[in-house]
């Protein structure tokens, strides 16, 4: 029972960790682009594969060499923690990992104060 419990915490210290983590797509391995949302097997191969043939300028330069990732994806990627020479795409903002779950509850809590309204 206990080591379920200290399993339980260390994934959960550890989930933490990767919801703040940049990965820079001129040093990472397959696995570290694999755990960015947004990248799978297939897209980390063709990112390793252009970038042995030579690293990535900018993000324009891994726009363009990526097939597949336009304006659109590399803002969900920027945004997910992909970096490109330690940058940010810009205009993306990191979000927190909580962050999807704060609008919802800010949705709840909006709902919920008509009907107390009502209520008294």
């Amino acid at each position: 029972m206990i080591k379920q419990f200290v399993f339980a915490v260390a994934a959960l210290v550890a989930s933490t960790g990767f919801a703040f983590a940049q990965v820079d797509v001129n040093k990472a391995d397959a696995a570290a682009l694999d755990g960015v949302k947004g990248v799978g097997p297939s897209m980390s191969k063709v990112i390793l594969d252009e970038r042995a043939k030579g690293e990535f300028k900018d993000w324009a330069d891994f726009r363009q060499r990526v097939k597949g990732v336009g304006d659109k994806k590399a803002m969900k990627l920027s945004e997910a923690g992909l970096v490109v020479n330690g940058k940010a795409m810009e205009g993306a903002a990191a979000k927190p990992a909580g962050a999807k779950a704060e609008k919802t509850a800010a949705k709840a809590d909006a709902k919920a104060k008509p009907a107390e309204q009502k209520a008294m």
